[in-house]
């Protein structure tokens, strides 16, 4: 029996940068403003990206999974980790810096649900200054926004790597 590969394409729903161009530019310019708390603040480049990942892999945008899971690979993060972030409260890979930015991530992506949680705000200031921690509030509002473009208008395609 010969197995044949044939990937499913995912059509685009709308080409959002092309119809909503200073949308999209204000959305780029937030995403540089997040980064530069992210900077000014001190907040490690793995870090960054297994939080965007998790709100990535929690609102299902596929662009956005492939991109960070790459850029954190770029950052030095191990492919176990990549693996395990979405199981990351059962794994023992993540610091507990990880742990509070990565529950603060789901609080925070999941906010009709959590309405995020007293508790998971003191934890992460329990680990995080308070830059700090403003600094990954603002990257995970940011990275949801990236994330309801791209789960609503399917305007970017991953790419797969030839590998």
């Amino acid at each position: 029996m010969t197995t044949t590969t044939t990937l499913v394409p995912i059509p685009q729903r709308l080409d959002f940068d092309a119809l909503a161009p200073t949308f999209s530019r204000a959305v780029s310019s937030l995403d540089a403003a997040a980064t530069a708390e992210l900077d000014r603040a001190g907040v490690d480049l793995v870090l960054r990206e297994l939080v965007r990942l998790r709100a990535s892999q929690l609102n299902g945008c596929a662009y956005c999974v492939d991109m960070h899971s790459k850029a954190a690979v770029q950052h030095g993060a191990t492919a176990q980790r990549l693996h395990a972030v979405a199981i990351w409260e059962d794994s023992p890979f993540f610091t507990a810096q990880e742990r509070a930015a990565l529950r603060l991530t789901e609080a925070i992506t999941r906010l009709a649900e959590t309405h995020v949680p007293q508790q998971v705000v003191d934890d992460a200031l329990d680990v995080f200054t308070e830059a700090e921690t403003a600094a990954i509030i603002s990257l995970v509002l940011t990275i949801n926004l990236w994330n309801g473009i791209g789960v609503t208008t399917r305007c970017w395609e991953p790419v797969l790597d030839n590998d």
